[in-house]
């Protein structure tokens, strides 16, 4: 369990699917994409009955309600916040914008269709780049929580790094991925040599 709050390990496993450079360049715009496309359709999921409601608009393409996706975002920044405290409040501007903008496109009357437009289209880039460029499957299919939860921050750190953001974690994480990557390779070797060996 203290694993899941250990920013190391939880971003190595991460990083372990992401480590092809076009596959991380199509993570950096999918999953905000993602995000948002799936905040807009989670306005559509009823809220908890205890909830107030609050409902407020700051303009046409801003609106906060207290509903199923601001009970999610705030679940996101309180992890992350946990994870790398610096780097949460540094993400939480751009998960806010992107909570108000979801909202605020969810009331427009092609707003979840076009919501699902997104995801087809950036889930179809999400699995290409895993495929073509890394050669194997999606984090989802091994953690599929970690993955959905731990993208946004994922990709929100790559960026940071590449600004100089906390170097010594950046080469830590470099080495901690290399060798999940390592375990991962071995783990698939073992696999297949014991498929072989059934067949024979």
């Amino acid at each position: 369990m203290s694993s899941l709050f250990d920013v190391r390990k939880q971003l190595a496993f991460y990083g372990a699917y992401h480590s092809h450079p076009i596959n991380v360049l199509i993570h950096i715009f999918g999953v905000p994409a993602l995000l948002w496309s799936a905040l807009v359709l989670a306005t559509r999921i009823p809220s908890p009955s205890f909830l107030p409601s609050v409902h407020h608009v700051f303009s046409d393409y801003l609106v906060f309600d207290l509903n199923t996706p601001a009970i999610t975002t705030a679940f996101y920044l309180t992890y992350y916040l946990i994870l790398d405290s610096t780097a949460a409040i540094l993400y939480a501007p751009q998960m806010i914008l992107s909570l108000l903008s979801a909202t605020a496109y969810a009331y427009r009357s092609n707003g979840i269709r076009d919501a699902v437009i997104v995801q087809v289209v950036s889930w179809v880039a999400q699995f290409l780049g895993h495929g073509l460029a890394e050669g194997r499957a999606p984090a989802l299919l091994d953690n599929i929580v970690g993955a959905f939860v731990l993208a946004p921050f994922f990709v929100h750190l790559e960026l940071l790094f590449k600004l100089g953001y906390r170097p010594e974690l950046q080469k830590q994480l470099k080495n901690d991925i290399g060798k999940e990557i390592a375990k991962i390779r071995k783990e698939q070797a073992e696999k297949r040599r014991a498929a072989e060996k059934k067949v024979i």
